[in-house]
């Protein structure tokens, strides 16, 4: 999956030199945590909740309520934005952004296309893919089967399952936990459109395969 295609493209934004207490209040109405700040259609910077609390008066304060109105009133998006944005393309993949969020500690990636504002890419678009590509929305049996490092391995697996009509909803293969034998190279987690796996599981012990993980799973409401 790419940027593009999770990426809100419903944009909010703000300009440098609008009031802090102004995007306070657009974050709050329209229940968003971050608002890229424009200058013509160039990103310029991004301001986050926690970046117009930093910059308000904290409710500690000896000032008067006079004092801190005259204050927020005065202080802008530029007073508080962060400068040095990441910005990301919108054909990277899905992965290439979970990784820089992760790595940088930021939850929103501005996307930019022609030095022009497109959309954002957020923590949340992500986990919304991550549901989907699990088909956690989907009633079913999740199996989780360790496999050895050797050619043909998923294929034999896809072929059992297939031999007992079973389909096969969503598939991940993971890296080997610290808890499973060095013969064990990693484990693959699949999610099978069956109410009753129990003989599938049985084959797949027959031929040698260690079924680790077994559970019934509802669908997520959306």
């Amino acid at each position: 999956m790419l940027v593009k295609n999770r990426m809100s493209t419903q944009l909010l934004t703000v300009k440098e030199d609008t009031p802090v207490l102004e995007a306070t209040e657009l974050m709050r109405k329209n229940g968003v945590r971050r608002l890229p700040v424009v200058k013509g259609e160039k990103v310029v910077g991004i301001v986050t909740e926690d970046d117009l609390l930093r910059v308000s008066p904290s409710t500690a304060t000896s000032l008067s309520v006079f004092e801190v109105n005259y204050l927020l009133s005065k202080l802008t998006v530029k007073d508080a934005m962060t400068k040095e944005v990441i910005l990301i393309d919108p054909d990277a993949t899905l992965e290439e952004a979970a990784l820089i969020m992760r790595e940088k500690h930021v939850g929103a990636l501005p996307v930019v296309k022609g030095g022009r504002l497109v959309g954002i890419i957020t923590e949340s678009n992500i986990f919304d893919a991550f549901i989907e590509l699990m088909g956690l929305k989907e009633t079913g049996a999740r199996v989780t089967i360790a496999t050895e490092d050797r050619i043909g391995v998923l294929a034999e697996v896809t072929e059992i399952i297939k031999s007992f009509g079973v389909n096969i909803i969503s598939m991940a293969a993971m890296h080997r936990p610290d808890d499973l034998p060095e013969s064990v190279k990693g484990e693959v987690v699949l999610r099978l459109d069956t109410k009753d796996p129990g003989q599938l599981l049985n084959e797949l012990e027959k031929r040698g395969y260690k079924v680790t993980h077994v559970a019934q799973m509802t669908a997520v409401n959306a």
